[in-house]
């Protein structure tokens, strides 16, 4: 009779990968090291393997991003891709039970969708999504749309100004019209209140996301004029603060939104809760407080810090 424990210590053996390990050595050695740059002769000692070997890993890996390479010093060090890659780690984490556990608990408050959102690969992608029973959801996880502009402004508000710069700067734009000092005075009441107010029916939000996917392919001169013209005849999106003044005043509104951050302070999702319709600013003031407070607690929860948050 065959022992068991025999059997899974043979399927484990054969499951291992020597040339595999020796990869994730090496970049455990440069995360425990992180900062600093090695040659490949000392890189090779100390992760104890041959010099061939050790440099056809390292040179994977650099021509992938995962490392970089000094061509000064002809060193190597931790590279972008992994700064990418921790970051897409640390959102799958927060979008575990914890996120989802409290986005029901704004959506049970408030009985409103909420959503959890994130720029991925140059496109905003809904990550999570909690509808209250019997409600239409008006996105699904794993929807995309371009992160163009001015479509996914929300996205771009908490970014450092220069990202925000960069991305305003992206063509082509919806509209001809975009008043780019006027999404700049938006961005800094925004970081100053710590969420944004959007207000569009579902219908031109539709469109707005229609259009920006057909404005990105290659179009005649003729047909991107058609293009912007109808875009900014239904109106450019309007980004509000919360109003000041009467509390019984009411706004149309179509979604409340704030940000989490990472460890970095840069932006890592945008948690969202649907209206579509009109609120007052009592309203509108009760929903963006419990609504950063949870965006808050996410941010506690991986690590983050908000960068605006003096």
């Amino acid at each position: 009779m065959v022992d068991s424990r025999e059997t899974v210590g043979s399927v484990a053996r054969e499951a291992a990968s020597p040339p595999t390990a020796r990869v994730v050595q090496v970049l455990d050695f440069l995360v425990h090291h992180q900062g600093q740059r090695f040659g490949l002769s000392e890189l090779a000692r100390r992760c104890r393997i041959t010099k061939p070997t050790c440099l056809g890993i390292v040179t994977e890996l650099t021509a992938s991003g995962y490392l970089i390479r000094d061509p000064r010093t002809k060193s190597y060090g931790l590279g972008p891709a992994l700064v990418a890659a921790g970051r897409a780690a640390q959102r799958d984490f927060a979008l575990g039970s914890l996120v989802r556990d409290r986005l029901e608990g704004l959506s049970k408050q408030f009985d409103a969708t909420c959503t959890a959102s994130a720029v991925v690969r140059d496109e905003v992608m809904v990550l999570e999504t909690i509808t209250p029973p019997g409600a239409a959801a008006p996105a699904t996880v794993g929807q995309v749309y371009p992160f163009t502009p001015p479509v996914g402004l929300m996205f771009a508000i908490w970014e450092p100004d220069e990202e925000l710069d960069r991305w305003l700067r992206r063509g082509p734009a919806l509209s001809a019209e975009l008043d780019v000092e006027h999404v700049r005075r938006i961005a800094a009441e925004c970081r100053q209140s710590g969420y944004v107010i959007e207000s569009l029916t579902p219908t031109v939000r539709r469109l707005h996301r229609l259009m920006a996917g057909v404005a990105a392919q290659d179009m005649s001169p003729e047909l991107r004029e058609l293009v912007t013209e109808l875009v900014s005849s239904v109106g450019e999106p309007m980004f509000l603060r919360g109003t000041p003044g009467d509390s019984d005043r009411t706004h149309e509104v179509s979604v409340l939104a704030a940000p989490t951050f990472d460890a970095d302070g840069r932006q890592s999702m945008v948690l969202a809760v649907y209206v579509g319709g009109a609120i007052s600013n009592h309203e509108i003031t009760q929903r963006a407080a419990a609504l950063k407070a949870v965006a808050a607690a996410v941010t506690a929860d991986i690590g983050g810090r908000n960068p605006f948050e003096r």
